[in-house]
């Protein structure tokens, strides 16, 4: 859906779009009450349509809420009105890692710093037993304070909104990296519980923070392939080459950090 500037959620009225994702629209809108600048992001219509997910993402959005955390996006608010659900948050200026990465390796110092923030904001949301479950450069934004992670909560509702799709439906590399949101944008960040379906935890997001940081230090990806099924079989049974080999300046101590991270086996973490 569309929403015209001037539209008012409860006390935030928009006053521009800002962007689109996977699980909604969000837009740049001011909090009448407070008179700050929030994002508003606009949850997809057929989100709305099922009584009990409505209400686990109310349950969990609160507990979000509470997740207090320099490099974590904050969440302010959640709102159902006319049959859209919506979300409040701090509104960030920058651009995402996703965006960076398009323009090549970050330098060393770059990458252990926003490692390191993002793995402290992992933490902090790991010992409040929430997990993350799409871990990937479009969902971490880069501001003028580091890294901040974006859509805590959401992954998981998304994949219980989702159809079951067959290996064959799926989008080969070069139709899934035209366009935002499709499923291979997150398939090279899945541990390979998550590409068997299986139960999911905070070493699910220890798998996809390690593609991250791989990418950030080589400017490539830990696992590739030609077709999302291909994709799919280097992350169950390959290992990709030690970072160093592809940046000689890595430091051997980060190599065997982000090998750990990669490990097939979730205990092996």
């Amino acid at each position: 859906m569309s929403v015209n500037a001037g539209t008012r959620f409860g006390p935030y009225e928009i006053v521009s779009s800002a962007g689109a994702g996977g699980m909604g629209e969000v837009y740049r809108a001011r909090d009448t009450r407070l008179d700050r600048t929030v994002a508003i992001k606009i949850l997809p219509d057929h989100l709305a349509d099922r009584a009990d997910l409505r209400e686990r993402f109310d349950r969990e959005a609160r507990t979000i809420a509470g997740l207090n955390h320099p490099h974590i996006c904050t969440l302010y608010d959640v709102g159902h009105q006319n049959g859209t659900d919506y979300l409040v948050m701090e509104y960030l200026e920058g651009e995402t890692l996703a965006q960076h990465l398009a323009k090549g390796p970050l330098p060393l110092d770059q990458t252990l710093q926003y490692a390191i923030e993002i793995s402290d904001a992992l933490d902090k949301a790991h010992r409040k037993g929430i997990t993350h479950r799409d871990l990937k450069p479009g969902n971490i934004m880069l501001t003028k304070a580091g890294a901040k992670l974006l859509d805590f909560g959401l992954a998981k509702l998304r994949q219980d909104v989702a159809p079951v799709t067959s290996l064959s439906q799926l989008p080969t590399v070069n139709d899934a990296v035209t366009a935002q949101g499709t499923i291979l944008g997150t398939l090279q960040y899945m541990a390979p519980e998550q590409v068997e379906a299986k139960e999911v935890d905070a070493r699910t997001d220890i798998f996809a923070f390690g593609a991250v940081v791989y990418e950030m230090a080589t400017g490539k990806k830990a696992f590739e392939g030609k077709t999302s099924a291909s994709v799919m079989a280097a992350i169950l049974k390959d290992e990709p080459p030690a970072m160093s080999s592809l940046t000689p300046m890595t430091p051997l101590t980060l190599d065997r950090v982000i090998k750990t991270c990669l490990a097939k086996e979730p205990d092996e973490r």
